[in-house]
């Protein structure tokens, strides 16, 4: 079982992706995943407190692991460092069940839900800035991750209704909000080259690089299935 998710969990995962197709991340899908996996009531519920919410969550993260690999076994040493951030995200949505998706973006658009996936957007873009060798430490740490979970979630959006051969067009749509976020942060290093601008920022910018702390981060949610980070 992938490193991060315990063997039962591991074993509801599977269970349940076929059922999510038909019944979304319900409790009847969850019900139905533990008959599937020989496993009772109280056990899966023991393992997955919040049921299907739970699995849902430790599958976003699984496509998060899956890209990570993908991304350590590709050259990126020719592209530009905008492709490279276009690369991940395309290997992400690659890798993933459209309809299986398709249901999580349903579950997470609840209200008792959103901020459990906004936090598990917010671990992708983290994730693909680590997997790019992203060592910044200030607030660039937080805007990078916010523009990229931005495009990601408008992506995701766009890729869930596109029809177009091999999604040329999801591709041809993340390219230009990749562009627009590259306009953002040459505005703000021309900012930063402002000595008037420069020096009004520089208070805000240094309390926001103190209070950094990895361990409280957007994507540290409770429930976390078998002991998973993410």
């Amino acid at each position: 079982m992938e490193q991060g998710i315990g063997t039962t969990a591991g074993r509801l995962l599977a269970a349940i992706l076929p059922h999510v197709t038909f019944d979304g991340w319900s409790e009847a899908a969850f019900r139905a995943a533990a008959a599937d996996a020989g496993m009772s009531p109280e056990l899966a519920r023991a393992v997955c407190p919040r049921g299907a919410l739970d699995l849902a969550v430790a599958f976003h993260r699984q496509g998060d692991r899956a890209m990570e690999a993908a991304l350590a076994a590709e050259d990126l040493s020719a592209l530009r460092f905008r492709d490279r951030v276009a690369r991940a995200v395309r290997l992400r949505l690659e890798g993933a069940d459209r309809e299986v998706v398709r249901r999580g973006a349903s579950l997470f658009a609840l209200p008792r839900n959103a901020a459990t996936g906004a936090g598990l957007v917010w671990g992708t873009a983290d994730a693909i800035w680590r997997a790019l060798g992203d060592t910044s430490d200030d607030i660039n740490w937080y805007s990078k991750r916010a523009t990229l979970s931005a495009v990601y979630s408008a992506t995701v959006l766009f890729w869930l209704g596109d029809d177009s051969e091999g999604h040329h067009a999801t591709w041809e749509f993340l390219d230009r909000r990749i562009e627009g976020v590259m306009r953002f942060e040459a505005f703000k290093a021309k900012v930063r080259e402002n000595p008037v601008l420069g020096r009004m920022l520089e208070g805000p910018l240094r309390a926001l690089g103190r209070v950094r702390a990895p361990a409280g981060a957007p994507w540290d949610l409770p429930g976390r299935v078998g002991g998973d980070r993410g």
